[in-house]
This record gives C-alpha cells, structure tokens and sequence, in this order.
C-alpha cells in the first residue's frame, strides 16, 4: 500500500517550488477537516518504558547516535579565519574542530598521537598555524601533519608521516558543521537529502550565527527531544505564547527516509506577522511555506531547525547520561551590513521563554518515568513523528542488538515520504 502522503512525494522531490507548496497547503487545510486518522493508518504498538530507563539500552542508543552518524557540530563562524579552533565533545570523544589555512574545516581527534594528551585546550582559540602539545611538545599543522618531535634524537626509526592527528570525517550542510566517527557512514550530502531539498531554495550560506546558549535539564534526552516532534502539546503547555499564534490541529506532518521529518503548523490568522521580528530583513527566495506556517525540521537524530522568513531557531539536544540532557539553543538570521538587529534581544527573549515552558515539564516527567506507574508509550497519529524517529534510531542501532522487549515494531514505511 501506498499512501497518498507518499505517494504526492514523488511530485515534490524536485523541492519546494511553487506547486509542492500549494500540495502542502492543502494537506494542512485536509488536516483542519479530519475527524479520524487516515484509513489505512496502523495502530502504534506502545514504546516499552525500558527505552528511556534501561542503562544497556542508553549505551547502545548514544553510540549508535553519536557515533555511528552525523551529528551537528557548530557553525563556520564559530571558525571566522585560519587557524580558528573549537572542541566538540558531545559524543564523549574530544575533537577539534579547526579552519585550515586554505579555509577547509576538518577536524581531528584533539588527542596527541605520542602518549595522548590533547593538543589544544580552552574550548576554543586561534592557532598561529599549528598545534602544539602541552605535555611533551609534539607539534601539528592546521592540516593534522605531524610537524615536529621534542628531542627526536631519542626516538629510533619514528614514522612521523604516520603520526599525525586521526582525522575525524567532516562536511558542511550550508553553513553548518557535521561530524563523524563512522568511516562507513553514507556522506553527509546523501544523509540530509530527503529534507535539504526542501530547503534548497533558501539562501542557507546567509544565515549567521546570532545567539547560542546551552541548558542542562534533569531528564532522558528522548523526552527532551520528542516534545519537539509534536504539536500535540501546544493547547496546554504553551497556552499564552505559541498556542496563541499556531492551530495545532492544522499540523501537517512529513516522514522522511533516514529518520528525518517535519511538522507544518499554520498560523491561526491570516496574515499574522511575529511582532518581535516585524522589519528583520526576510531571507531571499522564501515561500509561503517559510512566511505563513511554522515549518518545524527535523534532522535526525537531535537538531530541530523551525524555518521563517526572518530567521532560524535551533535545537540540539545531547544525552549527558540517562537521566541528565543538555540542551543548545540556537538562533541564525540573514544579517544585514554583519550587525545584528536590535529587535534580536526581544526575539532571543520570546523563544527563551517558549524553551522555558517546555523544559519546566522534563523534571517532573523524568520522575514519573522512573517509576512502576510508567508502563508504556501510546502515541497517536498526531505523534506519529516520535514512532518515526524511534524506527530510526532502531534502525541505526541494530534490531538484533535490542531485547526483544524493547524493539519498536516497524510499521511507518507506507506512510515515509522516500
């Protein structure tokens, strides 16, 4: 069986231009009308409680999702000139994350290959063209070649061309940074396929980095992150902020191959224009998509990006341990003359206080979790987004390394967009 959300993919996989974004808007006005879910739509089995409290689990899923994949790892102007460094440590491995002197981002292991002590410290700094270690004096280009040995006298037959900096896999998707540790994974170009290209029409390599700041919540990450793949919520958590501008029950969601999706919620009036980014420069080449709707990314496995016509939001979520999540909140805006604007202040406020909102709700919920009344997930078509992502991360992971107890039912390729 073949579904018509699947099956109207094939005449979208050109992007968003004009008439996929007249099919969308009608899948969100068809979305205002139903009364049931779709004929045909499966009935989700429950997710079993031991996904968010089995420790064997937690290990699987975040080598899986950390390690074995593409995951965000900043943006180039964390990097502005050559010789810029940052460290990123969110797979639990130290690695820099460096602009070479031809301008190339790449990264390496921030681990000496002598008797591995990092080669840079601080989180972040400039490089006069190379690394030196602090602990016995090896020295690295901004390219990971092994330039120079303290004493080489001492060392008999050492290959140094062999000793440079283990490279770590690293690519852009317009101006963001992906890393991976996985040599056998499919390159990042192919893996974000499925959603960049409904966002090809946007001038990505635009948006700059205006505001990012970290939050550390007391709760499995999967509750953290599955709050942002649903609308469901909106009526009661976020009654006087994002209730009041979007119709939840207009939400419209896309599935896509790789784990990846979308919700497209509606603005509740016509016409409505955010007050806190009325006169922010619009992005060049928006749709009516990006102007009328929140269009609320996801890219597998932890970075919801919601697009508008004035600018990005950004999340990015990151298991610390199983009950301890940190939270990047970020904004990117096409940039007028390279200043910021001043209506900025009150936008970063306004979102803060929606992550606000749901980051209050974690705690309580990771109580509850952890408790013998917690006997399952049932997830309705609304949220169907989170059955999805839970496919695909036993996807990534490895049916047959799951208890049997804890797998999820594959049930949603009728109902993924290729």
């Amino acid at each position: 069986m073949q579904t018509k959300e699947a099956a109207a993919d094939t005449a979208d996989r050109a992007g968003l231009d004009g008439p996929t974004v007249e099919r969308w808007k009608a899948r969100v006005a068809a979305e205002r009308q139903r009364r049931s879910p779709p004929e045909g739509f499966p009935r989700l089995p429950e997710l079993a409680p031991g996904r968010y409290s089995d420790p064997a689990f937690f290990e699987l899923e975040r080598d899986a999702l950390l390690r074995r994949g593409w995951t965000w790892a900043g943006h180039v102007d964390q990097l502005p000139e050559p010789g810029s460094w940052y460290e990123s440590d969110r797979s639990g491995s130290p690695i820099l994350v460096v602009r070479g002197l031809d301008g190339t981002v790449r990264a390496f292991y921030n681990t000496c290959r002598h008797r591995g002590a990092p080669v840079a410290r601080g989180g972040s700094g400039t490089a006069a063209g190379s690394f030196t270690c602090g602990y016995h004096g090896w020295t690295y280009g901004l390219d990971g070649a092994l330039q120079a040995v303290t004493d080489p006298r001492d060392f008999s037959g050492l290959d140094t061309a062999r000793l440079g900096l283990v490279p770590v896999r690293c690519e852009t998707f317009g101006p963001f940074v992906f890393v991976c540790e996985d040599p056998a994974a499919e390159p990042l170009a192919r893996f974000v396929e499925p959603m960049a290209r409904y966002l090809r029409h946007l001038p990505l390599e635009s948006l700059r980095l205006v505001h990012r700041r970290t939050v550390e919540v007391t709760g499995n990450y999967k509750v953290v992150l599955e709050n942002f793949l649903e609308a469901y919520h909106f009526r009661l958590l976020h009654q006087k902020t994002t209730h009041r501008i979007f119709d939840h029950t207009g939400t419209n969601v896309h599935l896509w191959r790789n784990g990846h999706s979308m919700m497209l919620s509606p603005h509740r009036r016509a016409g409505w224009i955010d007050p806190g980014a009325a006169g922010m420069p619009e992005m060049s080449g928006i749709t009516d998509i990006e102007r009328d709707f929140n269009a609320s990314y996801s890219l597998f496995p932890n970075l919801i990006l919601p697009f508008s016509s004035t600018g990005v939001p950004g999340i990015a979520i990151w298991p610390l341990a199983i009950d301890r999540t940190r939270m990047e909140v970020l904004w990117f805006a096409p940039m007028r003359d390279g200043e910021r604007d001043p209506l900025w202040e009150t936008r970063i406020a306004n979102f803060d206080r929606i992550v606000e909102e749901d980051v209050e709700f974690v705690a309580p919920i990771q109580a509850s979790i952890a408790s013998p009344g917690f006997r399952g997930v049932p997830l309705s078509y609304q949220e169907r987004r989170i059955y999805h992502w839970h496919e695909a991360l036993d996807r990534r992971i490895g049916t047959e390394r799951i208890p049997a107890a804890l797998r999820v039912t594959p049930l949603l390729d009728d109902w993924t967009e290729d």
